[in-house]
């Protein structure tokens, strides 16, 4: 990622207090196309290219749509005029996408939500549509809802991911990003900056921050890992209505109490800017937070993760039927990776090895055999070039490999007889990594919290970089996916298990 630039600041009518000496002078931000700096306004106005992004959204919704049900009403017509059900179909769809946020521009860009967001859009059309049969009498809508509305959802889905695809691409290249400013202590802004510099897709950029005493991570230092120190924390909204940024990160400090936190939110209205507050919660998101009113004051509230219960249910219909489909489509490339791998070296197609499932227990999981036949034992010798993180034991050049084994290894075809584990009910499509007995024997009492859920042919590790991430890292994904799981965090994981497998990232 680009070096972080320095805030750019913008003044109408300073107050005579403020020393303009000290502000430095606006500069242009990329990826805002110059249009906040040329602005002479202390509010932070939305950037030209998030109002083109909506436009491209909404532009390619109403396509979507209109040209579905154009060519239903057209293949429908034939057997039966009923152009009021084409009409009454597009004016549910364009009613129920908006009232669900799904063209909202905090959700747009970024993360499960917009997916969500759109997938209530869809359910909520199609419920309108047959309200609308049911009350005036037309009972034939049914094509309606289980065919037309579905068909547009199955359009929109793939058009919404290009446009994100787009977006982050511009991103990757320090356009289109969305100018931040944290709040809190020197340790917990540097990881900010560190996370947002690794994950640049977010669209957060941050350009300044305000600490404590005013200083970076030592007495000398004016900046936290390049990003300039500005101020204080008491001094926060006057930078911040003078600096115009997009989003205010609070992160964890003993400065911030409640009441300093509501009068910074106070100072803060006509900015424009978002508050961003981080929970002093490990990696506890989506669903599972919510903010009450109890007894005239706003309670965070933290629900229990869910292991149970109808949602995992239908994860374990989808599991078992999914597996066992993708089986039958994938049965004539088993039989040509199989004979591959017996033509090779003519040994055993299918290595089986103990791995840890839910709660502990240990099930034979199976997978294409890639290295040579007595790989245990070479192990031994290779202890000192280990490359792995934590108890892992990895190498980028591993010599056990077999020239088959090191293609399929690359586009995870090895892990294509782990779909018999799922349908066996020992594993999961979507979950932690499976670990090894010797693995689990080293964990630490959250890292067993892994252990919880069934493991999964992929998860958030294998979207993440796979072989690349550290084992810190790891581990924090896989109690992120057990901490803040749903339905449609396992629809994204699966939708970019394919993008991270033919590109092969971290695979070794």
């Amino acid at each position: 990622m680009e070096e972080s630039v320095r805030p750019s600041y913008t003044v109408s009518q300073p107050p005579p207090h403020i020393d303009l000496q000290a502000i430095p002078r606006p500069a242009k931000r990329d990826g805002h196309d110059g249009d906040d700096a040329a602005n002479p306004s202390s509010k932070a106005w939305p950037a030209a290219w998030e109002a083109r992004y909506r436009a491209w959204v909404i532009g390619s919704d109403v396509f979507i749509t209109l040209l579905v049900i154009a060519i239903s009403a057209f293949v429908i017509d034939r057997v039966a005029p009923h152009d009021m059900h084409a009409f009454g179909t597009m004016l549910a769809v364009f009613v129920s996408l908006p009232v669900s946020r799904a063209w909202s521009p905090r959700v747009l860009g970024e993360g499960a939500e917009e997916y969500r967001t759109l997938g209530r859009g869809f359910i909520t059309a199609a419920v309108l549509v047959a309200l609308g049969g049911l009350l005036f009498g037309a009972l034939e809508v049914q094509v309606w809802v289980f065919i037309v509305v579905p068909a547009i959802a199955l359009v929109a889905f793939p058009q919404r991911y290009l446009l994100r695809q787009v977006l982050h691409r511009k991103r990757a290249r320090g356009l289109c990003l969305l100018p931040v400013m944290a709040a809190g202590s020197p340790e917990t802004v540097a990881d900010l900056i560190a996370r947002t510099r690794s994950e640049v897709h977010v669209g957060w950029r941050v350009e300044a921050a305000c600490t404590f005493s005013g200083h970076g991570e030592d007495r000398d230092s004016g900046e936290i890992d390049g990003v300039p120190v500005v101020g204080r924390l008491e001094e926060l909204s006057r930078h911040v209505r003078r600096g115009g940024y997009r989003v205010v990160a609070i992160t964890a400090d003993q400065y911030w109490t409640p009441k300093r936190l509501q009068r910074l939110a106070w100072d803060m209205e006509g900015t424009g800017a978002e508050m961003v507050v981080a929970p002093v919660l490990m990696e506890v998101a989506g669903p599972r937070l919510n903010v009450t009113g109890v007894l005239g004051m706003p309670l965070l509230r933290v629900t229990a993760p869910m292991f149970t219960g109808g949602r995992r249910v239908v994860k374990e219909v989808v599991d078992r039927a999914g597996s066992a489909l993708l089986l039958t489509l994938l049965s004539p490339l088993l039989l040509v990776i199989a004979a591959a791998i017996k033509l090779n070296d003519r040994g055993p197609v299918i290595y089986r090895q103990r791995r840890v499932g839910r709660d502990g227990a240990t099930f034979t999981m199976l997978k294409f055999r890639t290295m040579v036949t007595n790989a245990d034992e070479i192990r031994k010798t290779l202890e000192q070039a280990n490359e792995g993180a934590g108890p892992l034991f990895k190498m980028k050049r591993d010599p056990r490999i077999t020239r088959v084994g090191g293609f399929l290894r690359r586009y995870s075809l090895d892990e294509v007889p782990q779909l018999f584990n799922v349908v066996a009910g020992k594993m999961s499509l979507v979950g932690p990594r499976p670990p090894l007995p010797e693995e689990t024997a080293q964990y630490a009492p959250d890292a067993r919290r892994r252990l919880l859920v069934k493991p999964g042919l992929t998860g958030l590790w294998q979207v993440s970089g796979r072989s690349d991430l550290t084992w810190a890292e790891s581990i924090r994904l896989d109690l992120r996916y057990v901490e803040d799981w749903s339905l449609a965090l396992d629809l994204v994981i699966l939708w970019k298990t394919f993008r991270a497998v033919m590109g092969g990232q971290g695979a070794y």
